[in-house]
């Protein structure tokens, strides 16, 4: 559960007919995009459906749509301190609609990247977001 009313919210994988509604979420997150821009959004998020190496996750919204979504992807480098096996984990593009904000999702979404990486062996998850979202990070992704 998250802060705010308190409900719950369900993760899964997305699906195809996901795709309109991750460009309109993936769009939010990176701002003005121009119709070529959405194009080329489309474009990549179709591919990361299918890819093996890349897992797209969504909560769906109460009402229709999509609540919130997020994309994880493992890249394979030499193996280093805290990452062994040389899998290393990227947590990419969480957002949530800002209707659905205060309700967990963008924790739900994490939690279940965080487990399909523990179900790849993925030894080392790295994140990138903007600084007002670290409280979130730090309660949902352990530290080392």
């Amino acid at each position: 559960m998250g802060q705010g009313t308190g409900s719950s919210s369900a993760v899964r994988q997305a699906v195809e007919y996901d795709l309109v509604e991750l460009v309109r979420l993936q769009a939010l997150r990176s701002g003005d995009l121009d119709g070529n821009e959405l194009d080329s959004l489309a474009v990549a998020l179709w591919e990361q459906l299918t890819a093996d190496d890349v897992r797209v996750l969504v909560v769906d919204a109460e009402d229709e749509g999509l609540a919130a979504c997020g994309i994880g992807a493992i890249d394979r480098r030499p193996p280093r301190p805290g990452a062994r096996g040389g899998r290393t984990g990227h947590v990419i593009g969480v957002v949530t609609d800002p209707d659905h904000r205060r309700h967990g999702h963008s924790r739900t979404v994490i939690g279940g990247l965080l487990a399909w990486f523990r179900d790849h062996d993925v030894s080392r998850v790295e994140l990138r977001a903007p600084v007002e979202n670290a409280p979130l990070h730090r309660a949902v992704i352990p530290s080392r």
